[in-house]
């Protein structure tokens, strides 16, 4: 029986259901070698000759292969049909070659299929080839790029700005992006400007809205009226004159469905109408595909199979009638810089299964099938048909002009199924308007739009949606009939990336691939150089400090451009077209030399650069006239970039006589020490230092070189600090009393929260025990701090958490037994099997935690770990002699 590989148990078991007992089916887990993380793992000098070695958590699966290989002497590798897919199927095929299971006469082939289904596997399997050593050298020299990049820049940033924490090819280029964008939020200058609006009425009592666009007889853009005067004057002459309907026009238009989605636009329109993360996309697209009920996720082909296009084409017509199915199939063409399209666009694999019937139990997975299903099925439907109308009403001296709009759909078409989410709002008008005929008089409305002025003459501000979130109105006009409305705007500043425009925008640009969107985005969080706030991404200080850093020293490998055309390159490799060693020197002699540079600089030369570089956004003017640079606090010491190992913030050049601090972003008037009254004749000091805020007591003088200090702990906050609160925690550690058996138990704050701490005469060491609510820190009493403290002595495996009771009960492991259930932890709830311990994902309820769902964090964490049961152990070794007895 030939020995089939592919990459994960779910796929596996997927798999041998089609090829039957046949075939033995079994899964590499992902990756089994990589480069060790030291470094000399990429050699320049020799032609970038890689050193690779299998991870310790994969050497039982590559040993489960070499066993099966024993007595089937066929090996078909299966993974993935993309770049990283080739690249496992190479290192298993040369695993495997140098521990001597694969012989001279081991028949060795690669298979690829699109759709995990029973007619595209066994045709894959009619199809055998060779593995793609062209796609298997772009995957080293993207591979020796990234270990290049990352194993000598890093430590540049190490040495040169503490507290960063790394940087990377296509990481760095992604941060810029954002970095940049926060940039241009706070330099932008916001501008007033009011619009006109009126509710008029025709001659049979129907009310509609239109908006002034003449005045005076001249166009208004905009920008035309800058002021409540000009305003004033416009609502004034809108309401005092009479109105006719001057002309009446209808258009004709249509509405094309959107293309199927490819990896990136699945992942916009999932972060766009569920607030899907890039990685929680790809994990259920994933587990979608590894089940047969999708195509492959990650490509940036847009096209669909014939047999594809006709089954959606024979499905609309026998749900939604022959009028919905256009005369030909829809052919989509990618307008993405740098499009590959190796593969088909993500579908169903079968068109009649729609979300109802598929029944997938994960609501992850199912909200995503939903999307891909109405996605397909509508790219493959009619066009939608609508009517717009613009109704233009004048003044009878034709002083004054507005403009009506609406649209009518005559035809839903695909908009029956599906309608693709928008980052930005249209600026059609879809309401419907009411008859009106040319020359014919309009009246206003009366009191119209007295509610909208309420609204933004009271406490409840009108908003209105624009491409940069929510528009205030401070102040609005209305018109003593009141069907005339003035209201103020503010030009808007562009927009935060959200994850959907992030990944869109790199798209644009060429930078990155699909296999890699998710990563990028989510290692910049991880890193903390980026925090996800409602779906928006802000830049923190360390990513603002490491971006204007590279931007200084290493401008070229941080460059848009620059790094779209290396991608192109390594597509060029990928298709047999250039040299992969050849690109790779290419960019190692110009980089090392950047990096030995930029290595001789001094930390203050660096941080003298980066303070001009920044000088606009870190000292902006004071309203005084001031000196921006002049320290607010002392008045004598000038402003200078600092960093930390938290990242950059702003401080006094007279320290440590002047403590005074600000992070970057921060106001320059209001940060700095804040005295909270005298205790003892010493001033106890509100403080903000590198590592958050604190209190202080008194001031360092010779004999007493460090006073004393107290962080505020978590979830206190610096507006609600008082005299009181801070001599609180100066007075820490508490005593709380004696113990029974001897020696003092105390309360204090440490560096993972609230704890006692006790020590039994004789003892070498004290023993610790946290205690979950602060408050107990100044309140707990002696009975049940002995109990705590017992037993944390009898139980000392217990770690910071008493054993805890399971939040929900799933019942025993369907394959291995055991017991699965869900339990709270110390960083939220998780799932637990035997020695595994799975965190549930942000989002789902434990509540909401199915057995199907257990068993695939449990999978996850297995793979990732490489840690398993005894049990799963034993159960493999029955399947394998069972197997070898059959």
């Amino acid at each position: 029986m030939p020995v089939v590989v592919v990459e994960s148990p779910a796929k596996a078991k997927t798999i041998n259901k089609y090829l039957g007992s046949d075939y033995t089916v079994l899964a590499s887990y992902g990756h089994v070698r990589d480069l060790p993380p030291k470094d000399g793992s990429v050699d320049p000098d020799h032609g970038f000759a890689m050193t690779w070695e299998v991870g310790a958590d994969s050497r039982k699966h590559v040993k489960a292969i070499a066993d099966a290989l024993k007595d089937d002497n066929a090996l078909i590798l299966a993974t993935d049909p993309d770049r990283e897919g080739e690249a496992i199927s190479w290192h298993l095929q040369e695993a495997l070659t140098k521990r001597r299971a694969i012989k001279k006469d081991t028949d060795v082939s690669r298979v690829t299929f699109n759709a995990i289904t029973k007619s595209a596997v066994t045709e894959a399997m009619q199809n055998a080839r060779q593995v793609d050593m062209p796609l298997v050298e772009a995957y080293l020299a993207r591979r020796a790029l990234d270990y290049l990049v990352g194993f000598n820049l890093s430590p540049v940033l190490w040495r040169k700005l503490p507290g960063a924490r790394s940087a990377g090819r296509v990481q760095s280029v992604c941060l810029r992006l954002i970095v940049e964008r926060e940039m241009e939020i706070e330099a932008f200058d916001p501008k007033e400007y009011w619009s006109v609006r009126a509710m008029l009425e025709t001659p049979r009592g129907k009310p509609f809205e239109a908006r002034l666009t003449v005045l005076g007889g001249q166009k208004l853009d905009r920008m035309s009226l800058e002021s409540q005067a000009a305003a004033e004057l416009a609502v004034q002459a809108v309401s005092s004159r009479a109105l006719h309907v001057k002309s009446v026009e209808a258009k004709p238009s249509t509405r094309n469905p959107s293309a199927p989605f490819m990896t990136s636009t699945l992942q916009q329109e999932a972060s766009r109408k569920f607030g899907f993360g890039a990685r929680q996309t790809m994990n259920a697209a994933q587990r979608l595909y590894e089940a047969g009920h999708i195509t492959y996720m990650r490509t940036d082909g847009i096209d669909m199979a014939p047999e594809a296009v006709q089954a959606a084409r024979d499905e609309i017509a026998r749900r939604y009638g022959g009028d919905y199915v256009p005369s030909s199939p829809r052919v989509y063409k990618n307008k993405a810089k740098n499009a590959q399209e190796a593969h088909e666009c993500v579908r169903p694999t079968d068109m009649s299964k729609d979300p109802a019937t598929l029944k997938v139990s994960e609501p992850d997975q199912a909200r995503l099938y939903d999307l891909i299903w109405k996605r397909t099925i509508a790219c493959q439907m009619e066009a939608a048909r609508m009517e717009r109308t613009t109704v233009d009403i004048a003044s009878d001296d034709a002083q004054v002009e507005l403009r009506a709009t609406g649209q009518v759909i005559l035809f839903d078409g695909f908009l029956k199924v599906y309608e693709e989410g928008r980052d930005e709002p249209l600026d059609d008008d879809d309401n419907r308007l009411p008859q009106l005929s040319q020359g014919e008089a309009t009246g206003f409305a009366a009191r119209g739009l007295q509610a909208d002025y309420d609204k933004a003459a009271g406490e409840d501000v009108l908003v209105e949606s624009t491409g940069a979130g929510m528009q205030k109105h401070d102040k609005a006009i209305l018109s003593d009939n009141g069907a005339v409305l003035g209201l103020q705007h503010h030009t808007q500043p562009p927009p935060r990336y959200t994850e959907a425009t992030l990944i869109k925008r790199m798209e644009e640009l060429g930078i990155g691939r699909p296999s890699t969107y998710a990563s990028i985005v989510t290692t910049i969080q991880d890193r903390e150089y980026v925090r996800k706030e409602q779906n928006r991404l802000f830049a923190e200080e360390r990513g603002r400090i490491v971006t204007i850093f590279l931007l200084n020293f290493f401008r070229k490998y941080v460059g848009y451009e620059f790094t779209a055309q290396l991608e192109e390159q390594l597509d060029d490799v990928s298709a047999g077209k250039a040299d992969w060693q050849k690109v790779l020197s290419d960019f190692w002699r110009d980089f090392k030399a950047t990096v030995t540079e930029t290595s001789e600089l001094r930390i203050s030369e660096v941080l003298d650069k980066l303070d001009a570089a920044l000088a606009p956004q870190l000292y902006p003017p004071r309203e005084d006239g001031s000196d921006p640079r002049v320290c607010p606090l002392c008045g004598e010491g000038r402003l200078h970039l600092k960093t930390s190992r938290t990242g950059g913030f702003i401080g006094c050049g007279r320290y440590p006589e002047c403590r005074y601090t600000r992070p970057i972003s921060g106001d320059a008037d209001t940060e700095g020490d804040k005295v909270l009254g005298v205790d003892d004749g010493d001033e106890i000091t509100l403080r903000s230092g590198r590592f958050g805020p604190y209190v202080q007591q008194g001031e360092a003088t010779e004999e007493n070189k460090k006073p004393k200090r107290a962080s505020l702990p978590k979830g206190w906050q610096k507006d609600d600090m008082d005299l009181e609160k801070a001599l609180r925690l100066l007075s820490l550690p508490r005593e709380i009393g004696e113990h029974p058996s001897g020696g003092k138990i105390t309360a204090n704050f440490g560096r993972f929260g609230p704890y006692l701490m006790h020590k039994l005469p004789g003892d070498e060491k004290p023993v610790y025990a946290n205690i979950k609510d602060p408050n107990d820190v100044f309140e707990i009493g002696m009975n049940r701090a002995v109990e705590v403290i017992d037993d944390k002595r009898a139980n000392p495996g217990r770690g910071r958490r008493a054993a805890a009771k399971p939040l929900k009960e799933l019942g025993e492991h369907p394959e291995h037994g055991g017991a699965v259930a869900v339990l709270d932890g110390r960083y939220g709830p998780y799932v637990k099997w035997e020695k595994v311990n799975a965190t549930i994902p942000d989002g789902v309820e434990p509540a909401d935690v199915s057995m199907d769902l257990a068993l695939k964090l449990i999978e996850e964490r297995q793979a990732k770990s490489g840690k398993k049961p005894a049990k799963k152990k034993t159960a493999t070794k029955k399947k394998t002699a069972a197997r070898k007895k059959s």
